[in-house]
């Protein structure tokens, strides 16, 4: 996720960095007082309870028991709404995005605490996620909520870091946050868990247990000796949290896969073997027109091998290139249509384009997708929903 777009500002961040700074563990006593009083909304409509459509193998994914080979794109933004709360980037119309898209796509979106924490009342108000998830079903289209992020981006803005995946993740630690993430995810879950909109649950957004220094920007930070098992810990300790609440539903590592700390060269097949991964992800920036980047260390060609030997599909949940003032939209697509293709070849499992906003500005260099951008007939033509 490199870049977040905000009202009028953009806060950009590496895919390759994810860590946290200090914990403001002086803050859970206040936080717990204010989470004994949260109360979560009603739904905007309750959803229908079904076992879970999407299954995923050594062969790829299935939906409704039918070979699927899903694109779509990452939309953020969806849950962003301002008379409820503090939002991520511009408000989508739900039903205009869903209703163009092509059938069963997937759209991968933000569903951080933050998100429900209402700005007038304090407390938890999910409205604003349920119709996200409710406008996805109406529409017959796929979700994969993402429940934190890594760099703390629409969040608390702070790196999660080898504590918090050690064991901060269960704690009150962020004075924004009215519960633990651990009972953030059990919410969730217990929430939406047999809504037909489902595809698919990720836990964290490129996780990365590394150690801040001066600050927590990639160059400062270090990566601890036992960052591989700390990760490997949490993915199995929050997977077998979210199982034991959906005992269906696919569960997807949001890895970057380019060799960040945590998941450095063989260490990517370990996390890829935990019982708790469905299917796992490559992020793909930085290699314009090229299928298969990266070295042979951690480059997608080794991932797609290590996905294989454990047998778990490769879904490329991020892909993207800047265009507006540094390229053209056309040549953007071109690329990325090339790119997909080989990767198809290759053996990926679908693709997501980073990302869609409402509001693109084509006077800027950025990631955005807009609805009139030509990538929106890449995801039609070469998605297979």
């Amino acid at each position: 996720m490199p870049r977040r777009h905000f009202r009028g500002h953009v806060r950009r961040y590496s895919v390759a960095m994810s860590s946290a700074g200090a914990v403001l563990r002086e803050a859970v006593v206040v936080v717990l007082l204010l989470t004994s009083c949260a109360q979560a909304a009603p739904s905007v409509a309750a959803p229908p309870q079904t076992s879970a459509r999407v299954a995923a193998s050594a062969d790829g994914l299935t939906l409704d028991g039918r070979p699927w080979w899903p694109s779509g794109f990452n939309a953020y933004q969806l849950a962003t709404d301002w008379s409820v709360n503090e939002g991520c980037g511009a408000m989508v119309d739900l039903d205009r995005y869903f209703a163009a898209l092509p059938p069963r796509s997937i759209t991968r979106f933000d569903a951080f605490q933050a998100l429900a924490i209402d700005r007038t009342t304090g407390t938890l108000n999910f409205a604003p996620m349920d119709a996200v998830m409710e406008a996805a079903r109406t529409h017959g289209q796929l979700l994969i909520p993402v429940l934190a992020a890594q760099d703390g981006a629409c969040e608390d803005e702070q790196f999660k870091d080898r504590y918090w995946y050690a064991e901060g993740w269960r704690d009150v630690a962020d004075a924004r946050a009215l519960v633990s993430f651990e009972e953030w995810v059990t919410r969730a879950v217990d929430r939406w868990r047999g809504d037909p909109a489902l595809a698919a649950w990720e836990v964290v957004g490129e996780p990365e247990p590394g150690v801040c220094g001066e600050s927590c920007d990639w160059t400062a930070r270090t990566c601890p000796a036992d960052a591989a098992s700390v990760l490997r810990r949490f993915v199995d300790d929050t997977g077998a949290l979210v199982r034991s609440l959906d005992a269906s539903t696919p569960i997807t590592a949001g890895l970057t896969g380019g060799g960040q700390c945590g998941t450095q060269g063989d260490e990517f097949r370990d996390i890829a073997a935990s019982p708790y991964v469905d299917i796992v992800q490559y992020h793909d920036y930085g290699a314009d027109g090229v299928p298969l980047p990266g070295d042979r260390w951690n480059g997608l060609e080794r991932r797609l091998t290590q996905a294989s030997e454990v047998g778990k599909p490769l879904l490329m949940g991020e892909i993207g290139q800047n265009a507006g003032s540094c390229s053209t939209l056309d040549h953007r697509a071109a690329n990325i249509e090339t790119k997909v293709a080989g990767q198809r070849a290759a053996g990926t499992a679908g693709f997501l384009l980073w990302a869609f906003v409402p509001d693109p500005r084509p006077g800027d260099c950025t990631f955005d997708i807009g609805y009139d951008d030509p990538l929106w007939s890449t995801v039609t033509r070469l998605g297979s929903g």
